[in-house]
């Protein structure tokens, strides 16, 4: 049920770096992107994928995790995403992406949920660095990196308390929780 995927779709920050995900598993999650709206329909979405840990080591080192959450460099080793998808825009076909990235990143994670993983999407990204480690030409805009895996952790959804925080935070037992604002808070009645 599309309920249950949409609540189970969180952001996970750990995984089990040795569970593996096929070059196939990635194909079927990028025809979900591929399937999704775009805008005009110019589909300027470009993806690389990573599965092996020799690449994937490439790109941790910049990618930015988890900024709420003070001192904590992100996964640790063991603990690291198992595979990547990477969204790119393609200038040649239009020079501003608008919400045609989120909308893909959103499919690829749903899909990646109904399949039992896990997933992040990471915005806080050493552009640079990453265009140099995969030398990405400058023809392609890095917009978004998907982290990808087994959650080795449990969030869960919890509602903004009275002071209003929505910063997401892990318990002493290394809960994540995510606050929400109310659907009555949301919907303005003007």
């Amino acid at each position: 049920m599309l309920n249950d995927l949409i609540k189970n779709n969180r952001s996970y920050r750990r995984f089990y770096e040795d569970y593996p995900i096929s070059q196939n598993t990635l194909r079927e999650l990028i025809e979900l992107a591929r399937l999704s709206a775009s805008a005009a329909n110019l589909q300027p979405l470009k993806f690389i994928i990573s599965y092996k840990s020799e690449k994937n080591e490439k790109i941790f080192p910049h990618t930015q995790w988890a900024g709420y959450i003070k001192n904590w460099p992100g996964p640790a080793k063991g603990e690291r995403p198992s595979a990547y998808i990477i969204i790119l825009g393609d200038t040649e076909i239009k020079d501003s992406f608008g919400c045609d990235h989120g909308i893909a990143a959103e499919s690829i994670l749903l899909g990646a949920t109904e399949k039992g993983l896990g997933g992040c999407m990471i915005g806080s990204i050493d552009k640079d660095g990453l265009r140099k480690a995969l030398n990405i030409t400058e023809r392609y805009e890095i917009l978004l990196v998907i982290a990808l895996g087994k959650p080795k952790e449990k969030v869960v959804i919890d509602e903004v308390g009275e002071d209003g925080d929505i910063k997401y935070w892990r318990d002493e037992n290394d809960v994540h929780h995510v606050p929400k604002r109310t659907l009555e808070e949301l919907i303005l009645n003007l």
